[in-house]
């Protein structure tokens, strides 16, 4: 059984110390949140720490922490030789102090505190230069029925950034759909039958083969009268703007 201490209370430390303590032959043996305050980790039976010097003895130390406190974290880690991974999309593994053996734990996928995850669906990248480390790795993701991916740091920066276009930039757009239908009195659910299926359509369709609208068509009739409905909001006239002369430069 692997034994694991997750480090952070946030979006991603939650749902990893639930999946874990979930898991067949994985032991969340202590979760270790700097606030006493942060009510997150109350919803295990877990041993909570609050003090560094305090951490217990474990195979494996998962720092589920922000980007910009990843480093000093590690930096102050009491011990040597140890296992310490970080969770993040965007940071080299050498952020992480040399003093112990150091990788990467990656969970591509988007967290909220109060929506169920289903680790199933979320692929873990993973990146160690030990071949025994990342041995231990590659079993917590399937201990927690992860697709698993070996992938180096640049490739995983791209992926990190290939999934704020697909995630992040798309939710934005949601939201000044919300927005604009809102004006006009209408109800958002009536957008979400084709969220739903413009993204089932990736899954078997490629997203060239899958693109449709009046930019591909270049209905110049259509995309005027969608600008002049965007007056009132030069922000997004522009968007719609650089967004219709992506897809037709594509679709050239």
């Amino acid at each position: 059984m692997i034994s694991i201490v997750v480090l952070g209370a946030g979006n991603v430390g939650t749902h990893l110390c639930k999946a874990i303590n979930n898991a067949e032959n994985l032991n969340l043996v202590q979760w270790y949140n700097r606030s006493k305050s942060n009510n997150s980790t109350e919803n295990t039976a877990t041993e909570k720490c609050y003090n560094l010097d305090n951490l217990a003895s474990a195979d494996v130390y998962i720092i589920a922490v922000s980007d910009n406190a990843i480093e000093q974290l590690s930096n102050d880690f009491p011990f040597k030789n140890q296992l310490v991974v970080h969770t993040s999309g965007s940071i080299s593994m050498r952020f992480l102090n040399a003093k112990n053996r150091r990788g990467v734990f990656y969970p591509l996928q988007t967290f909220s505190k109060t929506a169920a995850m289903d680790f199933k669906n979320v692929p873990i990248c993973i990146e160690s230069t030990d071949k025994n480390d990342r041995n231990t790795l590659k079993q917590i993701a399937e201990a927690l029925n992860s697709p698993t991916y070996f992938i180096n740091s640049e490739q995983r920066q791209a992926l990190h950034l290939t999934a704020v276009f697909v995630n992040n930039f798309t939710n934005q757009l949601y939201r000044i759909a919300h927005e604009l239908t809102d004006e006009k009195s209408l109800d958002f659910e009536i957008l979400k039958p084709l969220i739903l299926e413009t993204a089932k359509k990736v899954q078997y369709l490629s997203p060239y083969v899958a693109q449709t609208g009046p930019a591909k068509r270049r209905d110049t009739k259509t995309i005027k009268t969608h600008l002049k409905n965007l007056e009132s909001y030069p922000d997004y006239k522009e968007l719609y703007e650089q967004l219709t002369k992506s897809i037709q430069k594509t679709h050239g």
